[in-house]
């Protein structure tokens, strides 16, 4: 057998495994949906430290002062962090808003860097430095905490003094903005609802989703702080806390709202962060939890998780290998690597039908989903790449906005390299299919259906971002 087939096989194969598994956390969602109740309100509040990270945020940071100062905590016990690394005229309305409240008498202080060192792990250190609280909880820019979060959460820790951490579920501001948002809105209220419950309840090692969460202050601290030689910060300090022995809790029924990413080239990038960011973890804390004292299933469901972005490569892999695979009349094995779609499918579905009576319209929205799915594979496959190498590791923020009918000006992300990537990847598959239905017709659909989604998203990118007569200035540099 020549070695491009092995090389195609192996690809099928393992994506065929991860599905296997997005299986198995499927039907542990399932089993495990019942909500328990919330736990009774402490006779006491303990003091809580809210810290808001922030970088080059002038559409939502006075939304997000707001929200945190409008949270229903006593007034005494609670102090707000905004922690500024913006370059921006940001600075100015967050100082703005910061006298606005404190000449109010809330507890409001405002930390500006000049120097992003650790990015956001980095600021979120630095504001511990300078606070004595019990728990802190996180909100990035993108967020409105609703007023009675902290009187849900913060009461789990008095049930469990080896809970470390509590994340409460994301829920979405703008989900109907446009096709894109009505696409991400479906993945993420899969994501939240089924695999994260399932991992929880089950006893598997699970995580920190960088915001809406709160944190025991000394679980920071004996797991060795926030560190930023990851992007994915939260990810890496919820592993180190539970191989030190703490426990994390997930409240599905408690929600926060959150702005999703408006155009296809900003959700691009949030996810090329993500992917790095975990496969950077799995380089740093894979022997670790290999070593680890826990049961077996524990710790092949973390590589798992920590390890999730892999069926991008692998898609990307056996996408290019189909080609030669046609060339050589190589008749491919039957593609179990669909599997993981099929299983992310049912997982959307079910978190549909769990959380919203409207769910058959929500679902028109997932052949977006399907098809951007595809597309992002080579956003991610590039990002992984460069993380499992350790050659990525700039944090690049996504761009956010207040007004659902804005039209992105300032922030404007131009058409990048991977776009172009895209649409070649698109003409490659489209080629690759033709002739596919003259030598090996059973691959051709499967070909034909990675063209269509590499070809919507290159074509999206173009599109959102005004084509190739948008002059192509970085938001970084602002």
């Amino acid at each position: 057998m020549p070695i491009v087939s092995w090389i195609y096989t192996l690809a099928v194969l393992g994506a065929a495994v991860m599905g296997v598994n997005m299986t198995l956390l499927l039907v542990l969602g399932l089993i495990y949906q019942l909500p328990r109740p919330l736990a009774s309100p402490p006779t006491v509040w303990p003091s809580v430290l809210v810290q808001l990270p922030i970088f080059n945020e002038r559409y939502v940071i006075e939304r997000l002062i707001d929200a945190a100062v409008a949270l229903d905590y006593p007034a005494d016990q609670l102090t707000i962090q905004v922690l500024d690394d913006s370059t921006d005229e940001t600075s100015a309305l967050a100082r703005m808003r910061v006298a606005y409240h404190q000449a109010r008498g809330r507890r409001v202080t405002y930390l500006h860097r000049t120097e992003r060192t650790g990015f956001k792990a980095g600021a979120l250190a630095n504001g511990l430095t300078i606070s004595p609280a019990e728990y802190v909880t996180v909100f990035d820019a993108d967020f409105v905490p609703p007023p009675d979060f902290l009187r849900l959460t913060i009461p789990e820790f008095y049930a469990d003094p080896q809970l470390g951490m509590v994340q409460a579920r994301w829920s979405h501001l703008n989900a109907d903005q446009n096709v894109l948002t009505r696409a991400q809105a479906l993945i993420l209220d899969g994501y939240f609802m089924i695999y994260q419950v399932a991992r929880h309840r089950a006893g598997f090692l699970t995580n920190f989703n960088g915001s809406a969460g709160v944190w025991r202050t000394a679980t920071i601290e004996s797991a060795g702080g926030w560190q930023g030689d990851t992007l994915a910060e939260d990810l890496d300090l919820s592993y180190r806390a539970q191989l030190k022995g703490w426990r994390m809790s997930y409240l599905p029924q408690v929600t926060a709202p959150a702005e999703l990413p408006v155009s296809i080239l900003a959700f691009k990038r949030q996810q090329a962060r993500w992917a790095t960011g975990s496969f950077q973890v799995l380089r740093k804390l894979g022997p670790d939890l290999l070593q680890a004292r826990l049961p077996l299933m524990s710790k092949i469901q973390g590589l798992f998780q920590l390890a999730g972005y892999l069926p991008f490569p692998l898609m990307f892999i056996s996408m290019i290998g189909s080609l030669p695979m046609v060339l050589l009349h190589q008749h491919a094995p039957l593609n179990w690597g669909w599997l993981s779609l099929i299983s992310l499918g049912l997982d959307i579905l079910l978190g549909q039908v769990l959380l919203y009576k409207d769910w058959p319209k929500r679902l028109l929205s997932f052949p977006v989903l399907f098809m951007v799915g595809i597309g992002l594979t080579l956003t991610n496959t590039v990002a992984t790449w460069e993380a499992f190498f350790g050659r990525n590791h700039k944090f690049i923020r996504t761009p956010k906005f207040s007004s659902l009918n804005q039209r992105e000006t300032t922030y404007i992300l131009p058409v990048d390299w991977t776009t172009w990537g895209e649409l070649l990847l698109a003409l490659y598959a489209f080629a690759t299919g033709f002739v596919a239905l003259e030598r090996v017709p059973t691959m051709a659909p499967f070909i034909f259906i990675q063209a269509i989604g590499f070809g919507f998203t290159a074509a999206l990118g173009f599109w959102q971002s005004g084509g190739l007569t948008r002059p192509a200035k970085s938001p970084e540099s602002a």
